[in-house]
């Protein structure tokens, strides 16, 4: 029978439903068409159709915009975000309002337009989470940022562009999610003089039924309260609360988690579009001791309904125990 489970760390409420029987063989299959690589933007040879380059990771003595690139990160041509002007925040009657200050930049995950993170070298999946590194703490030097985050939309209907890209966002604000995380951390911390998610990672650890994987340094599970089918979550088993200041020998050994986790989706659910998000301490050093950061990892299996609008409840056809066996049972070579 259908089971309302609790979040612990948002205190959120999540009905799984496996009477509805959503196992991989259940979600059709998407067939992404082949796009035109010649007008992709985002290719190499094709620097000029973008705005300039903010950082790359190129050859020496090739000139900024121009080919030569292994990673590249651009200004979003339709920003969400603008780095300049006042934030000019203001009263309207009862109401908050505030310029859209910030900084919205894409990274352009490689030169080759069917390169993604599945397919790529390991020493290419290592690189581009440096320049997240990288940029992370040069955009954290500005006063004005209040948090950073990285944003991962793949496949068809997630992003108009196919070539693999993410993107980096700085807020002047700390988003409702991550302060929402933030006091739900704070809380437990305050009760258990703990993180919470360096408990959630030692549940996980030793109830192995949502476990996917795990070595001496991460772990990747299935969330007790997945929201959706096959969401997942990778985290450090150390407490750390920034990203940005992950050490430089654990960039490999992540760049190797992140990459064994989405080639575990892709062979399960092949094709299916999927978002990840990072989610790490905001910009100061005073949640550092109950906040640690994480990837969220969401196939995009399901739709959001009626129901959930209305009522708050996420209804997960697929238990994550489930999920989770089917993920470990993924051999990659």
């Amino acid at each position: 029978m259908p089971q309302l489970r609790k979040d612990p760390i948002l205190k959120q409420w999540v009905i799984i439903s496996p009477e509805r029987g959503k196992r991989p063989s259940d979600f059709k299959r998407i067939e992404v068409a082949s796009d035109d690589a010649q007008n992709c933007p985002f290719c190499v040879g094709h620097e000029s159709m973008t705005p300039p380059e903010t950082m790359s990771f190129r050859t020496a003595g090739t000139a900024a915009n121009t080919p030569g690139w292994w990673v590249r990160i651009i200004p979003d041509k339709m920003p969400i975000l603008i780095p300049d002007g006042d934030s000019n925040r203001e009263g309207i009657g009862m109401f908050d309002a505030m310029n859209s200050i910030g900084v919205h930049e894409m990274v352009i995950e490689a030169p080759e337009h069917n390169t993604t993170i599945s397919n790529a070298t390991e020493n290419q999946v290592k690189e581009i989470i440096w320049a997240y590194k990288q940029r992370m703490l040069e955009l954290k030097k500005n006063p004005r940022y209040k948090h950073l985050m990285i944003v991962k939309n793949s496949g068809a209907g997630l992003s108009a562009l196919s070539h693999s890209h993410s993107h980096i966002i700085a807020t002047p604000i700390i988003p409702k999610r991550i302060e929402e995380e933030l006091e739900g951390a704070r809380e437990y911390f305050h009760y258990h003089d703990r993180c919470l998610i360096c408990d959630i990672v030692k549940q996980e650890s030793k109830s192995k039924s949502r476990l996917v994987f795990e070595d001496d340094n991460f772990i990747v599970f299935c969330p007790f309260a997945s929201r959706f089918p096959f969401e997942m979550e990778i985290t450090p088993k150390a407490h750390l609360p920034f990203f940005e200041m992950l050490e430089n020998s654990m960039v490999p050994l992540f760049a190797k988690t992140l990459q064994l986790t989405l080639k575990k989706l892709e062979a399960l659910l092949p094709g299916q579009p999927y978002n990840y998000i990072l989610h790490t301490s905001p910009c100061s050093d005073s949640y550092k001791d109950f906040y640690h950061w994480h990837i969220e990892i969401i196939p995009k299996l399901t739709k959001t309904a009626g129901f959930e609008w209305g009522s708050g409840f996420y209804i997960n056809p697929t238990p994550p125990e489930d999920a989770a066996e089917a993920l470990r049972a993924v051999e990659i070579k």
